[in-house]
């Protein structure tokens, strides 16, 4: 892909705010490219249990950091009105001084999210969402674009919508599609600066979520050719699920492992959950691999694209 690789850290918003900003300042010090929060109503596991709103932590978070990259992994749209969604991307873009990085997704069922029925929004069937997507993601990049937009799309319509000041990252701040079916392939294929995967269910072995990554890829780069986009263009990106998720930081071996295996595949951005997002995560060689494996790996990928 001829591109340096990159390691961020996804936290879940479940700890008091001061204990959150010593966890975003130690995630920065130790020399991660990004760090991301999710974006739920409530925690889908523990609906009661303490949780903050993403967009109002990232920027809060925003003016505690000073250079790592930050974003959410990724924003559900059925929460969001389109150019307000707009409007606070080109606000944290500023509040972070040109660090956002914005993750879009079509975000989940009802089966697996109380979130529909807690804030009475619709549970959108799957080709409506895709539908709706396609919208949102049209819109909010023209809106982060340009200073006037006029959208007339099925189910969302802007008439005169201005922006202004223009986000610091121009054109844009770079969006992250998170994409797993053809369908939404495609999307991330048309609009997306970095394409993000979870590569496989919950559990499933990592030769699993391999041949899905190459399936994906390969999706990825048809859709690109169909609308004469160079797929070097795309980023390719994974956030590190699953069982391989508990153990990645076992060990400094445990996660070259992970690593080597993705990079093979083409994937240049690890997304890995921050150790003390669930008790099962193991955090043994956490700090290790931060400071002496991470820069290690980035030399030696470094080197090979010379």
């Amino acid at each position: 892909m001829n591109q340096e690789i990159r390691f961020g850290l996804v936290t879940l918003q479940h700890i008091p705010w001061k204990k959150e900003v010593k966890r975003w300042k130690s995630i920065e010090a130790l020399g991660f490219d990004g760090a991301w929060v999710g974006d739920h109503f409530a925690n889908p596991f523990q609906p009661t249990a303490p949780w903050f709103e993403s967009w109002t932590l990232l920027a809060s978070l925003a003016s505690c950091t000073s250079h790592i990259r930050i974003g959410t992994l990724v924003t559900s749209i059925p929460l969001r009105n389109p150019a307000v969604l707009a409007r606070q991307a080109l606000t944290v873009d500023h509040i972070s001084n040109g660090r956002l990085e914005l993750g879009l997704g079509a975000g989940v069922s009802g089966k697996t999210d109380p979130v529909y029925s807690m804030t009475g929004i619709e549970d959108w069937a799957p080709p409506e969402r895709v539908a709706r997507f396609h919208e949102i993601v049209e819109i909010v990049d023209q809106c982060l674009r340009n200073r006037i937009t006029t959208y007339e799309g099925r189910y969302y319509k802007l008439k005169n919508t201005a922006m202004s000041p223009p986000p610091i990252q121009q054109p844009r701040p770079p969006i992250t599609i998170a994409a797993m079916g053809p369908s939404m392939l495609r999307i991330a294929a048309r609009y997306a600066d970095t394409w993000n995967s979870l590569g496989g269910e919950f559990g499933a072995p990592p030769e699993t979520i391999v041949e899905n990554i190459k399936h994906q890829n390969r999706l990825l780069d048809d859709c690109c050719a169909k609308i004469g986009r160079n797929p070097k263009t795309l980023r390719r990106s994974l956030l590190v699920f699953g069982l391989e998720a508990e153990t990645v930081f076992d060990s400094e071996e445990a996660f070259k492992e992970v690593v080597e295996r993705y990079l093979e595949v083409g994937i240049t951005e690890f997304m890995f959950f921050h150790p003390d997002t669930a008790p099962s995560i193991s955090s043994r060689a956490y700090e290790q691999i931060a400071l002496e494996v991470i820069p290690e790996l980035r030399r030696s990928n470094a080197s090979m694209l010379r």
